[in-house]
């Protein structure tokens, strides 16, 4: 790819997809950190998959994480597998992704991005940056899987704030043009997904596109909507590689990239959903009077409110609070709230925090002794501006669409 494209952090990547024989359906499966709190949402893949090629056999569900450093030996043996056998399908140029799903088409781009443009740290001004904070304790466990990997299949989501659709959508009108990959429905109510070779046609307009989001970005011209933590991983294994190579090696190195799908911020059917708290070992009226206690040691309160003006709703066994936090002078409310979880779970060992998706799995999980906390949507049209101003927000934030619309693990890349 030229130089002129590449100067914006982005290169084409060469990708490996499955051959012809290779039944699509059970090769693509949901991203890793979806349903931990439904173990069996994974029993029920691994049945349809059974012994067929998957790319459940390249990835490490965050629900079986008990399994331990065997199913890093697993997936190791599995990639080797499908490289001989398997991925057979090589392309090199961006791949336009279209996914159907509840919400209408969203468009994508699969691109590799350059992680020497990448910083996930605290008050980055890097070109490419987290839009949520980063849990450093999240990162090793993931190293641990990728740093002998010789595979790299992405669930990361990376948008651009393009309101006027310059660079993906004009790629979508030409679609035609190029040369289709695959077209078929994703299993478990994942939607139906196409996808088409932008091949050299599609770089002069590209590289115009990128050149004019350049110069609005303000120095943000990427924003990390999804899979953060996996793209910290891949940065943390090239910044530990990087020092055992010469100057030539590291310029073109597979490791020095990552691959992604690009999104537009501005994708009518990119809907940001909320990404709600339950907490396991202590039930709710427990939760709400250590909240008013913590809240009011920092010169705040905790008010009744109604659906409509609430901040979050607490729901126990046989309880839903409609609850506001006043006042509030940080950029946003849940700052506080996590502040708050955060230093109550710390303290309290037998209590357990997770993140789900979906306002009728967080309020079906609630129970005697477990609680969840919803939360509402933010407003995606101030996320560039946000975090340019304050930096990341807090950690698990909102939700880029419900849990099975999220990306599917489908393309791959060599990164050894």
């Amino acid at each position: 790819m030229s130089k002129s494209c590449e100067q914006y952090g982005l290169k084409a990547p060469v990708i490996l997809l499955p051959n012809s024989e290779t039944e699509y359906a059970k090769w693509a499966v949901v991203a890793c950190d979806q349903y931990t709190a439904q173990p069996e949402y994974w029993e029920t893949v691994g049945a349809l998959v059974g012994d067929a090629p998957s790319a459940l056999h390249i990835i490490y569900p965050e629900a079986r994480l008990q399994e331990g450093d065997a199913r890093i030996a697993h997936i190791n043996r599995a990639m080797d597998h499908y490289l001989a056998k398997t991925l057979t399908r090589r392309i090199e140029g961006f791949v336009l992704v279209e996914r159907q799903i509840s919400t209408g088409v969203r468009l994508g781009l699969m691109a590799a991005v350059d992680l020497e443009h990448y910083d996930y740290s605290a008050g980055s001004t890097s070109p490419i940056r987290a839009t949520e904070g980063t849990i450093l304790e999240r990162i090793p466990p993931r190293v641990k899987i990728r740093k002998n990997a010789h595979l790299e299949s992405p669930h990361v989501l990376v948008l651009v704030d393009d309101p006027d659709q310059t660079l993906i959508e004009p790629l979508y009108a030409a679609r035609d043009r190029f040369e289709p990959l695959y077209d078929f429905d994703l299993m478990m109510d994942g939607g139906h997904i196409r996808g088409w070779l932008a091949d050299g046609k599609a770089e002069p307009g590209m590289i115009a596109a990128l050149e004019r989001l350049h110069a609005r970005a303000k120095g943000l011209l990427y924003a990390v909507g999804d899979g953060n933590h996996s793209l910290a991983t891949a940065k943390a294994c090239w910044v530990a590689l990087k020092e055992k190579l010469t100057e030539e090696e590291r310029a073109n190195h597979p490791a020095r990239y990552a691959l992604v799908e690009l999104n537009n911020l501005h994708d009518a059917s990119l809907v940001f959903e909320p990404i709600h708290r339950t907490l396991a070992g202590v039930g709710a009226e427990a939760l709400h009077g250590a909240l008013l206690a913590w809240l009011q040691g920092c010169g705040m309160g905790l008010m009744d409110a109604s659906e409509d003006n609430a901040m979050f709703t607490l729901i126990g066994e046989k309880s839903r609070l409609p609850l506001r936090i006043e006042p509030i002078d940080r950029p946003l409310p849940l700052s506080v709230l996590q502040a708050f979880l955060d230093e109550y779970v710390g303290n309290n060992p037998g209590v357990e925090i997770d993140y789900v998706h979906g306002d009728d799995v967080a309020a079906g999980l609630a129970g005697e002794n477990q609680c969840s906390i919803l939360l509402k949507p933010i407003d995606k049209s101030i996320l560039f501006e946000s975090v340019r101003k304050s930096g990341a927000l807090p950690r698990k934030t909102f939700s880029m669409g419900e849990a099975h619309e999220k990306r599917y693990y489908l393309e791959c890349r060599a990164i050894r």
